[in-house]
């Protein structure tokens, strides 16, 4: 659904949310019934509760970030049993 802003002569600006690309060259006013022609503007995508998984991370992370310590280990490579095997040489 996108929302479109239309223009009444007497009331001013209003909007109407339609399916994309439904949208008339005019539409009656909802507070006077007047014809309002359609202001050509970007269409404004109306939020349906659909968020991405980016964004809500950055919604949790704008209160407490995450802080990391180092990089994230290599896939594939594992820890070491033995405490004594970090101090070897890696390649």
């Amino acid at each position: 659904m996108a929302t479109y802003v239309y223009r009444c002569a007497d009331c001013g600006d209003f909007e109407l949310t339609r399916p994309l690309g439904e949208a008339g060259p005019s539409e009656r006013c909802p507070a006077c019934a007047e014809p309002g022609r359609r202001v050509w503007t970007a269409p404004r995508l109306a939020d349906n509760g659909v968020r991405t998984r980016a964004a809500a991370a950055e919604e949790r992370s704008a209160h407490a970030p995450t802080v990391t310590s180092g990089p994230p280990p290599r896939p594939g490579t594992r820890a070491p049993g033995d405490p004594r095997h970090a101090r070897l040489p890696r390649s």
